[in-house]
């Protein structure tokens, strides 16, 4: 089960809390908490929220909010608070506390979760939407062993991110980059985090009178008198403070993004002139009066008894209650709370669409069916096979005559970077003697290329059978394994190691937006001439990102097999 509470804090006392406006108008408050209880099943790049894996078998969320910030609605009896269901079509359960926030056991009885099983009961913080990589979270959880476990988003953890190295002196040493999202343990804070997971066969310990603990240094405390293991673990994921103004625009717009209705709907007792437009979804209150040659674009919420004057224009904002836009006003990525507004000092904030929860990242994307992502992998396949089967008899030859002629494995497997920078292991038939990579780093003195890749004429590591492999690109052979695997694929840029990425921070992204090939422009093209390698590399390899087609393909082919024919006659 999963519970979201919305805590009470300072800001209230002043009345500028975001949170307790939101939630005292029905429009935006049933937008808030549909967005917060909502369990999605969308992909984790996708425009979800917030969604936690199936097997944490989570079933309908509960949210608690202070009865004196939610608003009128139907109600249900709930022993000693108020439980009401959100104007929503299959809207979130809504506990409206008073004093200290009761677990509603029933509950979790109706989701499966019996207290005293082996399962999680979920709290999570009603302040912050946080989007997280549930997926290592699942593998986290599984393998921690403690009682309670704090769970924080933290943006600095994503994949496709760098971090710089700093020596003691504060000099630059180098750079981390991470290209899958991560998680680490850290110290436990005395603030509630953005969700904490509890085993049910706990939670009896936990409650007080079947309440939480009202403060999260109080729930420290009990955990320790009852001898219970608390974690604290960041992962990798962004969040939005619903208690500032660019956060809490951006929930709205994401969960307005997904409700059916794309164009506004009008309720009880509301005026809309047919003169005005409107662009998008936008939901409104009751009782909205809206004058002629007014323009509203969506995503945008108007709450109940607001009047928009005549020519205003409204983009991407919500308007409180009683508020009334003046004439000609343009109000763009803004929170009118209330009709006290200031409208000489509206200054125009940060757009809310920077605050996305997950952007497309650093790699050029390609539509799903396009050449690049469908044909070009169905093609790979087709040809690997063809390949394996054809030279089946031949990779049988070449591996007794590996075996037979140099001690070691028959195989070579080095770890590479493909897609998005996802580590597979790259074939090869083996060509030097074992542990000819420990050796590299003496011999790199006399490398005859420039850049972080090694190589050098009579390299003394490779055997007899091992150079007739190379020449002839034999040893390349059981890359088509990896392709169909989906590490590789027949053209593309070279496959590199992490080492090697991690020193070309410019480029790399571009190369690893799709999969490294067995051969490539880089290879039909350079020149090999002194200190130009590297630089053919970036050039050729970018170049092949950016002038990917069907056409490119089978000219790197038809070029790469006129090569491999020379080659091989040129050995005898």
């Amino acid at each position: 089960m999963n519970m979201i509470v919305i805590h009470r804090n300072s800001a209230d006392k002043s009345g500028e809390s975001l949170l307790r406006f939101a939630l005292a108008d029905e429009p935006v408050a049933g937008v808030i908490l549909d967005g917060l209880c909502r369990c999605s099943d969308k992909d984790i790049r996708g425009d979800s929220i917030l969604r936690f894996p199936a097997k944490l078998n989570l079933g309908k969320a509960v949210c608690a909010i202070p009865k004196e910030w939610a608003v009128e609605s139907c109600e249900l009896s709930h022993e000693n608070e108020s439980v009401r269901q959100t104007s929503f079509d299959d809207g979130p359960n809504v506990i409206r506390y008073r004093g200290k926030v009761h677990v509603p056991v029933e509950f979790l009885r109706r989701a499966g979760l019996n207290v005293g099983s082996d399962s999680w009961f979920v709290v999570s913080n009603g302040r912050f939407a946080a989007q997280i990589n549930v997926e290592l979270l699942y593998k986290v959880l599984a393998g921690v062993r403690a009682d309670v476990v704090a769970v924080n988003a933290e943006p600095g953890l994503l994949g496709e991110r760098e971090k710089v190295r700093l020596t003691t002196q504060s000099k630059v040493a180098g750079f981390r980059r991470a290209y899958s999202d991560s998680a680490e343990f850290t110290f436990v804070s005395t603030q509630w985090p953005h969700h904490l997971f509890i085993k049910t066969n706990v939670l009896d310990r936990i409650l007080v009178d079947d309440a939480l603990p009202q403060s999260f240094s109080a729930l420290i405390e009990k955990c320790r008198s009852k001898a219970l293991t608390l974690r604290a673990v960041n992962v990798g994921g962004t969040v939005l403070d619903l208690e500032t103004e660019n956060g809490l625009l951006y929930f709205c717009e994401s969960r307005l993004s997904e409700i059916r209705n794309s164009k506004y709907e009008l309720r009880e007792s509301s005026t809309i002139s047919e003169n005005s437009r409107f662009i998008g979804k936008v939901l409104l209150g009751k009782n909205i009066h809206i004058d002629p040659k007014v323009i509203v674009v969506g995503p945008t919420i108007i709450a109940d008894n607001a009047r928009i004057e005549r020519g205003a224009v409204i983009n991407s904002s919500i308007i409180g209650p009683e508020v009334c836009v003046p004439k000609n006003q343009i109000v763009q990525s803004r929170i009118i709370k209330g009709p006290q507004y200031d409208w000489k000092r509206l200054v125009r904030p940060k757009s809310s669409r920077s605050m996305s929860l997950r952007s497309d990242g650093p790699f050029r994307l390609w539509s799903k069916f396009s050449y690049a992502r469908f044909l070009k992998r169905i093609t790979d396949c087709i040809a690997a096979v063809m390949v394996l089967i054809l030279f089946a008899p031949v990779m049988l030859f070449v591996a007794l005559v590996i075996k037979l002629t140099s001690p070691g494995p028959v195989f070579y497997k080095d770890r590479r970077q493909g897609l998005h920078g996802k580590m597979f292991n790259c074939l090869k038939f083996r060509t030097m003697v074992t542990g000819a990579d420990k050796i590299q780093e003496k011999l790199r003195i006399v490398s005859q290329v420039d850049g972080p890749q090694f190589k050098m004429t009579d390299d003394p590591r490779i055997n007899t059978v091992g150079r007739f492999l190379r020449e002839t690109y034999i040893d390349e052979i059981p890359q088509f394994f990896n392709v169909l695997h989906g590490q590789m694929s027949i053209v593309g840029p070279r496959p590199s190691p992490e080492s090697e990425n991690t020193l070309c921070p410019f480029w790399r992204d571009a190369r690893l937006s799709v999969r490294p090939g067995i051969t490539g422009l880089w290879q039909v093209y350079r020149t090999r001439q002194p200190m130009r390698d590297f630089q053919e590399w970036i050039q050729y390899d970018i170049e092949y990102v950016r002038n990917l087609s069907l056409k490119m393909d089978l000219f790197i082919c038809w070029k790469t097999a006129k090569k491999l024919v020379g080659n091989f006659i040129n050995q005898f």
